[in-house]
């Protein structure tokens, strides 16, 4: 497997989803996203930052990328795609996902560590956890807040296409346990494909052991099985 981590100008995690993935020793290469997706793409990583200035909404001007008509073909195809922080705003603002991510009910940018409970274990990102499980995964996101309007949330509900939730460490949800209001508690969401997942923490932030917490290696894990 070689997954391709889309680099655009702005981004500044892609070097820690290549070291994470390094470590779990899935092949990984950073990729400019002028130049495509390489012909052994076999996963591909939308990594966090701040990609063109976050000038209009985040994300917004990244979407339209030519590259990412290239990840959406890839996704349609069973490729697994993984959108972390900005990379999850570019999964949304590209059709890749449902909903919207926007600016901290707090309005302020928020770095700290926070705690999700696993909605479900069933997928590729999931099923290195129990269903109902609590993890920890640090966040540092200024628009990071969920939206998405009832019946669209309902049919996601349905559908069973929330992966995280904001929760405190003993897996109860609530206004008081979520950091930037996102809708329901909503972290991470999966596309119409269970191949294709988008979640605001950094998954990638808590693989090695020499920097903190490793509850995040599972999601990156789901490379592996996908």
């Amino acid at each position: 497997m070689t997954v391709s981590i889309v680099r655009f100008g702005g981004s500044n995690c892609d070097r820690d989803a290549e070291r994470a993935l390094a470590h779990l020793e899935i092949d990984a290469e950073i990729v400019w996203h002028e130049d495509g997706l390489p012909e052994d793409t076999t996963g591909i990583v939308l990594p966090g930052g701040f990609s063109y200035g976050d000038y209009l909404r985040a994300g917004a001007m990244a979407a339209r990328s030519p590259i990412m008509a290239e990840v959406r073909e890839a996704a349609a195809d069973g490729v697994p795609v993984l959108g972390v922080c900005n990379g999850a705003q570019i999964g949304c603002e590209s059709g890749l996902t449902d909903g919207a991510f926007t600016t901290n009910e707090s309005a302020r940018f928020q770095c700290e560590h926070v705690f999700l409970r696993v909605e479900r274990n069933d997928t590729p990102w999931t099923a290195a956890y129990d269903e109902g499980e609590v993890i920890e995964v640090p966040i540092a996101h200024g628009e990071g807040r969920y939206e998405i309007d009832d019946d669209r949330l309902a049919a996601l509900e349905d559908e069973e296409r929330i992966l995280f939730r904001y929760c405190d460490e003993n897996g109860e949800t609530g206004p008081d346990v979520n950091p930037n209001g996102s809708k329901h508690n909503v972290a991470g969401i999966l596309g119409e494909r269970e191949s294709v997942a988008v979640l605001m923490p950094h998954p990638e932030r808590a693989t090695l052991p020499d920097v903190g917490p490793t509850d995040g290696q599972g999601v990156l894990r789901g490379f592996e099985s996908s």
